[in-house]
C-alpha cells in the first residue's frame, strides 16, 4: 500500500469510499478530488487506487487515514480511521474535506471499506 495523495481540501465534499481500477476511472476520481491538478501516474496493469473521502468538516483538525488492507476470502478489506480534533483543542474554523488515496495491487474481487477506531 502506497499513499498517492493525502489532502485536507478535497473537491469531494460528501463522504464516500471509492475504487479506481482503470485509468479512466482514476482520471474521473482525480478530476472530482483535485480539479486543475495533474493526477499522479498509476500503473493499472499492476495496481489500482482506493480512496476514502470524509466529506465536509466544519473545522481543521479532522483527518482520514487508510490504516490497512487485507484479503478476506475473495474480498479486499480496506480499513480506515477518522481523527477528530481533541476536546478543548483550538481549531481553525474553516471548512475542510479530508481525503486519503492509496495504490494497492490490482484485486478483481469485491472491495469492502471498514471504519476502525484510531
Amino acid at each position: 500500500m502506497t499513499t498517492v495523495n493525502s489532502d485536507m481540501m478535497s473537491g469531494i465534499d460528501r463522504p464516500q469510499q471509492t475504487v479506481a481500477r482503470t485509468a479512466a476511472e482514476w482520471q474521473a476520481m482525480w478530476q472530482q478530488h483535485a480539479p486543475g491538478r495533474q493526477a499522479p501516474a498509476i500503473d493499472f496493469a499492476k495496481n489500482m487506487v482506493v480512496a476514502v473521502f470524509l466529506g465536509s468538516r466544519s473545522s481543521s483538525g479532522y483527518q482520514v487515514e487508510i490504516t490497512g488492507v487485507r484479503v478476506d476470502g475473495t474480498t479486499l478489506v480496506v480499513q480506515w480511521s477518522e481523527r477528530r480534533p481533541a476536546t478543548g483543542t483550538v481549531a481553525a474554523q474553516v471548512m475542510t474535506s479530508p481525503a486519503h488515496l492509496i495504490s494497492v495491487p490490482q484485486h478483481k474481487g469485491e472491495v469492502r471499506f471498514e471504519k476502525v477506531e484510531p
